[in-house]
C-alpha cells in the first residue's frame, strides 16, 4: 500500500481522523506581487499547460515555478522537493512519492524536517486526490515528530495547476477547505502559499 491507495474514507479510517469540511480556515490574506519574470512566464505557461492537459505539463509549467518563488520569497531558506521518494512508515501505508513538499530546512540534497506543505498534483477531479494528500500530510506530520522537529500544522494542497483547494491537519484533525482558488490572479495563490509556510 501506499499514499495513491488512500481513498478519504480508507484514510479517515486507518489513522482515527476526524473531518471537518467546508469551513474555510485561511485568515484575509495579503497578496503577493509577482517578479516581473513569474509574470511574464506564467502568461504564456498557464494556457500552455492548460491546453496540453497532462499533470505533468502542468506540474512543470505552473506548480513547479510558483514554488520557485516561494522559495525565492524566503530568500532560499527553505527547501521544495518534487516527485521526492518519501517513505516514512510502511506498515501503516506512508510510502511512495510526493508531488511536491515544502520544507523549512534550507537543505535541499534530502527532505530535512519539518515538512510543512504537501501539494499533490492532479490533472482533474481535485477531491480524488485529497485522500493521498492526507495521507502524504500524516507521513509529514510522522517524519517531524520522529526528527524531533514537531510543528503543530500541516499544510495541504490538490491542485489542477490552475486550481487549488487546501486543507490542513492539527493532532488528528483534518480541516478541508471546499473553496476552489482559481489562478490567474495568482498573487492571491503566493500570499496563501507564504503564510502557510510561515503558520504550520
Amino acid at each position: 500500500m501506499s499514499y495513491r491507495d488512500f481513498s478519504i474514507p480508507k484514510v479517515k479510517q486507518n489513522f482515527n481522523l476526524t473531518l471537518v469540511e467546508g469551513k474555510s480556515f485561511l485568515p484575509e490574506i495579503e497578496p503577493i506581487s509577482l517578479s516581473p519574470y513569474l509574470a511574464e512566464f506564467l502568461e504564456e505557461s498557464i494556457p500552455l499547460a492548460i491546453a496540453m492537459g497532462s499533470e505533468k505539463a502542468r506540474s512543470e509549467l505552473i506548480i513547479s515555478p510558483i514554488l520557485f518563488e516561494v522559495r525565492k520569497f524566503f530568500k532560499k531558506e527553505i527547501s521544495f522537493f518534487s516527485g521526492e521518494e518519501f517513505n516514512v512508515d510502511a506498515n501503516l501505508g506512508l510510502t511512495g512519492f510526493c508531488d511536491f513538499l515544502i520544507s523549512r530546512s534550507p537543505e535541499q540534497l534530502f527532505i530535512e524536517a519539518p515538512a510543512v506543505v504537501i501539494i499533490e498534483a492532479k490533472k482533474e477531479n481535485l477531491k480524488g486526490g485529497l485522500g493521498q494528500c492526507i495521507a502524504e500530510m500524516i507521513a509529514a506530520q510522522k517524519f517531524n515528530q520522529e526528527n524531533d522537529k514537531s510543528i503543530s500544522t500541516i499544510y495541504g494542497s490538490v491542485t489542477s495547476g490552475n486550481l487549488w483547494s487546501f486543507l490542513k491537519l492539527e493532532a488528528t484533525t483534518v480541516t478541508i477547505d471546499l473553496t476552489e482558488y482559481l489562478i490567474p490572479p495568482v498573487e492571491k495563490l503566493l500570499g496563501i502559499l507564504v503564510w502557510m509556510v510561515r503558520d504550520g
